[in-house]
């Protein structure tokens, strides 16, 4: 076939495959529209999974009439206007392909109120072909409707899903767009059934009741607010505790600017930043949004624009790694503040004498003993009352019930005193008994020049011997059972990319978490009470002692309330 230029007609077809998947695809691109349109309600109505019909109506600023033809051209938009408008985009939608790439594959209408006007204006179309505008009875804003998708490529068509499918990809499309603007409304409906309404949130609390709506209720009582700035960056948003974890990445959600986004750095650093506290084969839940000037982040990445690129991705990555990092540090016993329920008295006050007389009788958990002796001021966990089969302990506070995995507990209190340790102490090296060659490709060889030094400082001696070889000297102590030239080539390739290396952090942590397990306090080890309420008063010191290493809940509230509807109390 010798080459030609396509026609209109084929180009806008292939276009229309590039932007739309299948209706949930359509809605995400009305949306941003009226969204961009500084709408302040969006209402959306579908038809059988949106095979029949999809209706987007909001009451934004509407487009002029003698712009309505425009707004079907391909590349024809009111967002950009020169080369240097691509690197500041403040829009959603920049393209001006998604309004004639919907019309060519659909029944499509198109009425719109501006604000300057004194009435609306329509304009349809039936695969691409547009018939003239005519006056219409319509409030100010914007109506689009989508009839009949893909009804003229039936082989697309064919590949759309059942109407329950589609509409669950479009439940989610609009629930993503619905947490994006807490400032605008949403409504969603099914075959006529209401199945979201939420007005704009104005408050705190209406953000939240957003949030429930969306999200559900469990993952409100489990979510902490996260708020950090630096860097000129800034990260806001929920994050679930480590306790409140998913089978699937399935709530996890990222928005850049504003921008719903599938971004493969950001949701590694997130991960990483769990990494200490999570079940294995578990997921995190989260809601985030990343904000960053325009001119840092290229969002013109791909038609979808699902995804983006930042300019300096280093400094994103680790800027939400330790953002996120700081604040499940935050969640220990100690720093929660509950509504007060039901005081009790604290345990009697020890002497001195009599305290190291008990400690000296049972042996401490390398514990101080000043814990044992504070003011009596109400804690968190309570105070000690009993050993349960010499693994839990018993604890009375104010709520009620506290049950103490003590192993688990204990571990971790070891575990965090470990990192704290390895990270202010000068690191020590093993200097190898046989110094280990290494071979090298050039990328290699040149990322390990550029980082020799930091290497060093980590405590790896290495040196070039030859074009593409290097030899490695010696080793951090804690490290010296790995295979050093796995480890070498994985911290090198994670030098080359764009996470940074953090095997080493890794490693030793891994290491520290074991050596935690094994100097903790084993099961069927009877504690004395003094043992049991200094535990108590470390773990509400400890970051994220919330969870053991290896992520499994260390302690469980049980209230009076639910201990008195389950004993039928009061009835």
């Amino acid at each position: 076939m010798p080459i030609h230029v396509l026609n209109e007609h084929l180009i806008n077809h292939i276009a229309a495959g590039e932007v739309i998947e299948r209706p949930a695809s359509v809605i995400k691109e009305l949306v941003e529209n009226s969204l961009d349109a500084h709408a302040s309600w969006i209402h959306v109505d579908i038809l059988q999974g949106g095979h029949e019909l999809i209706r987007v109506r909001d009451d934004g600023d509407g487009i002029l009439p003698e712009e309505l033809l425009l707004a079907l051209q391909r590349h024809a938009t009111s967002k950009i206007h020169s080369v240097s408008d691509l690197e500041d985009l403040s829009s959603l939608g920049f393209r001006g392909e998604a309004l004639p790439s919907i019309a060519a594959v659909s029944r499509f209408t198109l009425i719109s109120y501006h604000k300057t006007q004194t009435s609306a204006y329509a304009i349809q179309g039936e695969g691409g072909q547009l018939s003239p505008l005519s006056p219409e009875s319509h409030p100010h804003g914007t109506s689009v409707e989508v009839r009949d998708l893909f009804f003229n490529t039936p082989a697309r068509r064919r590949f759309l899903r059942k109407p329950s499918t589609e509409f669950q990809y479009i439940e989610k499309m609009l629930n993503q767009l619905a947490l994006s603007r807490f400032d605008v409304g949403f409504s969603l409906k099914h075959q006529h059934r209401s199945f979201l309404h939420c007005p704009a949130a104005k408050t705190e609390e209406a953000s939240k009741e957003r949030m429930v709506a969306v999200l559900g209720e469990t993952f409100m009582q489990h979510a902490i607010k996260i708020e950090w700035t630096a860097a000129g960056l800034s990260l806001s948003g929920w994050l679930a505790e480590p306790t409140y974890t998913r089978s699937q990445s399935d709530l996890q959600l990222i928005y850049v600017n504003g921008r719903s986004v599938r971004d493969k750095l950001l949701t590694h650093a997130v991960r990483q930043a769990y990494q200490d506290v999570l079940f294995h084969d578990r997921h995190p839940a989260y809601v985030l949004y990343l904000a960053i000037h325009s001119n840092q982040v290229d969002v013109n990445v791909h038609p979808s624009k699902h995804e983006v690129r930042f300019r300096d991705s280093r400094t994103v990555h680790d800027f939400v790694l330790t953002a996120v990092k700081k604040a499940l540090a935050q969640l220990h016993p100690g720093l929660s503040n509950p509504t007060l329920h039901r005081p009790i008295p604290p345990p009697q006050r020890l002497s001195q004498a009599a305290v190291q007389t008990a400690l000296a009788v049972q042996a401490p958990l390398s514990l101080s003993s000043e814990t044992l002796t504070e003011a009596p001021e109400e804690k968190r966990l309570g105070y000690a009352i009993a050993q349960l089969h010499g693994i839990y302990i018993l604890s009375q506070n104010e709520h009620g019930l506290v049950i103490v995995d003590m192993h688990a507990a204990h571990e971790r209190i070891i575990y965090e005193k470990l990192k704290r340790q390895w990270s202010v102490a000068k690191v020590t090296t093993q200097t190898l008994l046989v110094p280990i060659t290494i071979a090298l490709n050039s990328a290699e060889m040149a990322c390990w020049e550029s980082n020799q030094n930091a290497l060093t400082i980590l405590g790896i001696d290495s040196e070039a011997i030859g074009l593409n070889s290097i030899v490695v000297r010696s080793m951090p102590t804690l490290l010296q059972n790995l295979s050093i030239e796995s480890l070498i080539r994985d911290i090198i390739a994670d030098l080359m990319g764009d996470s940074g290396s953090h095997r080493i952090q890794e490693a030793g942590d891994h290491l520290l978490s074991s050596m935690a397990c094994r100097g903790s306090v084993q099961a069927h080890r009877n504690l004395s009470v003094f043992e049991m309420n200094a535990l108590l008063r470390d773990m509400e010191q400890t970051e994220h002692a919330g969870q053991c290493n290896h992520g499994r809940p260390t302690w469980k509230q049980i209230s009076m309330r639910e201990l008195d509807q389950f004993f039928l109390r009061g009835r």
